[in-house]
């Protein structure tokens, strides 16, 4: 009787228990690379938080007019790095968004800001981390995407609401 109810345990171990504990392992790997991209989001917003201070600097440098888009530039970039979660850093990385058009907008009435070299390079260098924050945005949405399906499908619904760890 005793090596019955041993197989039994081993069979349901076998049938039951390890594939949940392969799947919870999963739904754990999948949370952690949303994190990973997310960090990976924020990593090249603040990139280009640092390039437009550049960019603005360097424009006040060579034109003393047009102050008020400065004050936003500032504004922005203060209440980005004051910001707490995902929707306030995404709240004020679109107000900086919003303050960089109207730079670029001067930039663009002043052709002797565009023959200016450092200025060309800072724009050259924002177009490139532009061309970066869209891919890891696509990337992030991807792996959010995959973590999505496999919480969503059976039995990773159980064990994603069972186990999986909360977000914040």
């Amino acid at each position: 009787v005793l090596s019955n109810c041993t197989h039994l345990v081993i069979q349901f171990g076998l049938l039951v228990v390890f594939p949940l504990m392969g799947r919870y392992h999963g739904v754990v790997n999948e949370d952690q690379a949303v994190e990973t991209q997310l960090a990976n989001v924020q990593v090249q917003l603040q990139r280009r938080v640092v390039l437009i201070t550049n960019l603005s600097n360097s424009v006040k440098a060579a034109l003393g007019q047009e102050r008020a888009v400065f004050g936003e530039i500032a504004q922005a970039r203060t209440q980005y790095g004051g910001a707490s979660g995902v929707d306030g850093k995404v709240a004020a990385s679109n107000q900086l968004e919003s303050a960089l058009g109207r730079l670029l907008v001067i930039v663009e009435q002043y052709p002797q800001l565009q023959s200016n070299e450092r200025i060309r390079d800072l724009m050259v260098e924002l177009e490139g981390t532009e061309n970066r924050i869209a891919q890891e945005r696509r990337d992030y949405n991807g792996v959010v995407n995959d973590y999505n399906l496999k919480v969503r499908h059976f039995p990773g619904s159980l064990v994603a609401g069972q186990l999986a760890p909360q977000g914040d």
